[in-house]
Order: structure tokens, then sequence, then C-alpha cells
């Protein structure tokens, strides 16, 4: 079973990471496949994972829900749908839930872009809200599936301090973002899938650039990339925006290795 720390993000790789918030534990973005096994993306691409992931489901501790940004390989494998339980709530895109849910998943609820859902126990609560993200723009954006990104907020208990997480999802820099800001002033953490993938020469994931761009627009207080060296697809190395960040004068960025934890300050 993996350790985890109180009030954390552990990372485990690709996208996926394991959020404890006091009575909740929420997983994003699943993707279980071992180095070395080849992964679907989508619109007939694929690659062969570079790296191990941190954990797998059954070391994994007992799920109150999945966070998915979008339906591609790399973000919802073959292991998960294999392994994870039907009945686990998965909050994700109307398209994504739709597709989920005829494949079993009965519990996939779909979250338009800025409604939000919300889970509550004891006193304690953690909303989710989808926020708009592109995975890419122009004519490619019409082809691959819609994005979602998501803004957390966890209250552990009524009248205390709300804790803020975004997490961008698969999505390059564009106008909507700003929303993102106005919205939601005071992010404590910045979750970033970065990669800097291309399709057809087109950015479909942010790059060093676009990541530190974002840090720019949100001003979070701490930031994490994620999403940035398991297939080959991704080009960017995480390097080169750890480089850029740290010039920024308003966000810590703070690198994982998979398997380490950041500590979340509720208080």
């Amino acid at each position: 079973m993996l350790n985890l720390p109180g009030n954390s993000m552990t990372f485990i790789g690709t996208a996926t990471a394991l959020y404890r918030l006091g009575p909740f534990t929420v997983l994003t973005d699943p993707n279980f496949l071992h180095r070395g096994q080849f992964c679907y993306f989508g619109q007939g691409l694929f690659s062969r994972r570079r790296t191990e992931p941190a954990a797998q489901i059954p070391e994994l501790p007992a799920l109150d829900a999945v966070v998915l940004s979008h339906l591609h390989g790399d973000h919802f494998d073959r292991v998960a749908r294999r392994e994870l339980a039907s009945r686990l709530p998965v909050l994700t895109t109307p398209h994504a839930a739709e597709r989920l849910r005829g494949s079993g998943f009965r519990e996939a609820t779909p979250l338009p872009t800025w409604h939000t859902a919300t889970i509550d126990d004891g006193g304690a609560s953690l909303s989710i809200t989808a926020v708009p993200a592109r995975h890419a723009t122009g004519l490619l954006g019409k082809v691959l599936p819609p994005v979602m990104g998501s803004v957390w907020e966890y209250r552990p208990a009524p009248g205390a301090r709300t804790l803020r997480i975004y997490v961008s999802g698969d999505t390059v820099l564009h106008d909507e973002l700003r929303l993102i800001a106005e919205q939601f002033p005071g992010l404590d953490l910045a979750v970033l899938h970065l990669g800097g993938t291309r399709v057809l020469g087109a950015l479909v994931t942010m790059d060093d650039r676009q990541g530190v761009a974002l840090l720019d627009l949100l001003e979070p207080a701490e930031a994490v990339p994620v999403h940035y060296d398991d297939y080959r697809n991704f080009t960017s190395p995480v390097s080169n925006f750890l480089e850029r960040a740290r010039l920024h004068p308003r966000t810590k960025v703070r690198y994982l290795t998979r398997g380490d934890s950041l500590p979340l300050e509720t208080g």
C-alpha cells in the first residue's frame, strides 16, 4: 500500500498524481502502463512508455474520486480500465463521461466548463470546478478530444481557510485561461501538464515557454510540473521549464520525482 503523508500531492508519473486532502483521496489522469509498454493516445498515435510509474493500482489507498482531464491513453489507459472499480466516481468532460459510461464506469460524471462537483465528509468539503482548457487551437483543436482543467477548493471545516489547487489538463496557452485568474485569485498550487507535445508541427501541450507564461498569468504560490518525459512525444525538457521558472518572482516551483510527495498547507 502506498504510504501517503497527510494533506499532500504524491506524483506517480505522467499526469497521474494522488491527492490526500483531509478525509479525501483523489487520483488524477490514471496512467499505469509499465516502462516499455505501448500506449495508444488516440487519433492513430502510439508511443512506448519511457518511465516506470511510482505505484500500481493495487498499491493505492481507497479512492473517493478520479479527476480525468480527457480521454487519451496516457491519461486513462488499459490498466485503469481493467483495474479501477467501475463504481468509482470519475469527474471528467461530457465527451469522456459518455464513453466511460458505455464501457462500464457507471459513476462517470460529466463536468461542463464552470460546473462544480462537491464531496463532503464530516464538515470537510472538496469542490472541483471544470475550467477552460484546449488541447490545441485551430483545426487541430476540433479533431482532438475536449479537455478540462480543474480548480479544487478544499475546506477542512466550515469557515476554515480554503486551499486552492489548479490542475491544467493537457492545454495550450489560450485567451480563456485569463478567466481562471479572474475567477480564482490566490491559487495555492498549480499543477502544469507540460511536455511540448506536437502534432503536425502544432503544440498540443504546453512547452517550457507557455508553462512559464501561464505562471505569469495565474501567479500561484507554488507550482509542480508533470507530464514531461514519459513518452517520446514529450519533447520539451522539464529542465528548460525549471530554468525559466527559476526567474519567476512570485511562484515557488517544486520539482517532484516519481514517488515524491509535496505537503499541502491547509491552516
